[in-house]
Formats: structure tokens, C-alpha cells, sequence
């Protein structure tokens, strides 16, 4: 199960990952590029905005709900019209969204977090129904946020200080009580995007170590997978089946230590299945 290069095109910040399931399509971002990036067998597109972008969720076969540093937009993928609907930290020049992903009712979770990953300036937002609610603060880089199957949990992870905590969830997908820690990495273990399979386990990239881990439903490590990139950032499943596991990765700060390796991104046949991405109704 070693990985392959699913798409060559160099990516200062590659994240985002989201397999379109009516459009058996990949799309992802170079956040730092202000990218959007999408493959469909050998067909490649792009689109360049005007300011960061980081993660999508699928609206319907021909738009997407894309999270920017200062707004929530919907993506025509037709027409290539970018039109807003609701702003996102507007009013702060000094941060920009990160991690995102749909959730099992409908809503659309997204991160954001200093420019400068400046401690204490990451949030957690939840788009639901139309509106937009903060649910968590005082993080700095939020990561890794997915959703066990049933729709019981979230997970989220402050990636500095190494934890990934697992939030219980009401009937409508809002927080119920507080997080509990579910994984303590500790400083240095970069715990990045991650995804839950069908299954319930967990499935994260460590920033800076090659890899992406799976973890069963108490949080114990179950088995590595090993990258050529050394900074993987976020993974998605995907392919006709959901056993195709996509790993966006970075070349951000890598300097003359940088491969051809670095800001692909790859794919991984795996034994598990994924779930479909959900879609965000509006």
C-alpha cells in the first residue's frame, strides 16, 4: 500500500482535499498560492482567487461552498463565479481559514487561525441552516476536523501543542458538553488534516514525519502509512469505491531541503472504505 503520485503540481501549502462523490472528482487548495486545484482522471483544472482559500464542501454536482480568509463563497464550477455568503473573521486583517469539512447534518465546520499561526488566534466555526457560530477559540493551528460516522462525535486537534480532542454531538450536530482529549501527541508530532472512514477510525497526516497514521475508535495507533513527502497535510477518500485515500502535502519553509516530492499530492490504495463526503445544504 506505499503511495503514488496522484497529481504532480507543486504546492506551497496543499490542503483541503474533498472527493466530489456525484462528480468523481478530487479538488484541493495551495492556500498560500491562492489556489484551487481539481483533477478528474488526466483533465486538470485551477482557479486563482484574489485572497487565501483553504477548504470546500460540495453544494451540488456543479458548485462547491468554499471557505476564504474573510468569507464563506459559493463556487460555480460552470460559470467560475465566486459569489459570497457569509463573512468569515472580515474584520481581521492578521488570520485566514484553514481546516474544514461538512458534517454528517448538513453544516460546515472551518478553522481559522493567525497568518503567522499566532498562539491563541485559532477559532472553529460551524455553517448550519445559513448561519455562521464559533464553537471553539484560543486554539492555534485547528486541524484535523472530521466526523465519526454515525454522527455522534467530531474531531478536532490544535496541532503546536500535539493533541486531537473528540467533541459529542447532539441530534443536530451541534457540541453537547465538553471535548474530550482523544489522542495526546505531544509537542512535535504535527497532527494535521485528518478523515474518518466508515468504519470510525481516524486517519491523520503528521505534519513534517512522512506520514499518515490510523488510529481505531479508543485513539490507539493501528498502522502507519508512509509518504516521500515530508510535510503531508491533509487526506480525503475517495475513488468508486472510497478506498483510494488522496494526502495533499507542502513545500512551505522547506527551503533547499525541498524534493520533487514535496507539495504533490498522492494516493494511497487502502484496505478500509471511506465515507462519502457529506453535502452542505444551505
Amino acid at each position: 500500500m506505499s503511495a503514488e503520485r496522484f497529481d504532480a503540481r507543486a504546492c506551497l501549502l496543499g490542503e483541503g482535499p474533498l472527493w466530489h462523490p456525484e462528480r468523481q472528482e478530487l479538488f484541493w487548495f495551495d492556500i498560500l498560492e491562492k489556489r484551487l486545484l481539481s483533477r478528474k482522471n488526466d483533465v486538470q483544472r485551477d482557479w486563482q482567487f484574489d485572497r487565501y482559500a483553504s477548504a470546500a464542501g460540495w453544494l451540488d454536482r456543479d458548485a462547491l461552498l468554499v471557505a476564504t480568509e474573510t468569507d464563506l463563497c459559493r463556487l460555480d464550477l460552470t460559470t467560475d463565479a465566486l459569489d459570497p455568503l457569509v463573512p468569515l473573521e472580515a474584520e481581521r486583517a492578521d488570520t485566514r481559514s484553514n481546516d474544514g469539512r461538512a458534517d454528517p447534518f448538513g453544516g460546515f465546520w472551518i478553522s481559522t487561525m493567525g497568518k503567522q499561526a499566532q498562539a491563541g488566534y485559532g477559532a472553529i466555526y460551524r455553517f448550519y441552516h445559513g448561519a455562521l457560530r464559533q464553537l471553539v477559540s484560543g486554539l492555534t493551528i485547528p486541524n484535523a476536523i472530521c466526523f465519526a460516522p454515525d454522527g455522534s462525535h467530531a474531531f478536532y486537534a490544535d496541532t503546536l501543542p500535539g493533541k486531537i480532542w473528540r467533541q459529542p454531538l447532539d441530534r443536530h450536530g451541534w457540541p453537547d458538553g465538553v471535548a474530550e482529549l482523544f489522542i495526546d501527541h505531544g509537542p512535535g508530532a504535527g497532527p494535521d488534516g485528518a478523515v474518518v472512514d466508515a468504519a470510525g477510525h481516524l486517519w491523520n497526516a503528521h505534519w513534517g514525519h512522512f506520514k499518515v497514521s490510523m488510529y481505531d475508535t479508543a485513539g490507539n495507533a493501528l498502522r502507519d502509512y508512509r509518504l516521500p513527502a515530508r510535510q503531508p497535510s491533509c487526506p480525503a477518500f475517495g475513488g468508486p469505491e472510497l478506498n483510494q485515500l488522496f494526502v495533499t502535502s507542502a513545500r512551505e519553509d522547506l527551503g533547499a531541503a525541498a524534493t520533487d516530492h514535496d507539495g504533490a499530492t498522492y494516493v494511497i490504495q487502502t484496505e478500509a472504505r471511506g465515507q462519502a463526503e457529506h453535502r452542505v445544504i444551505l
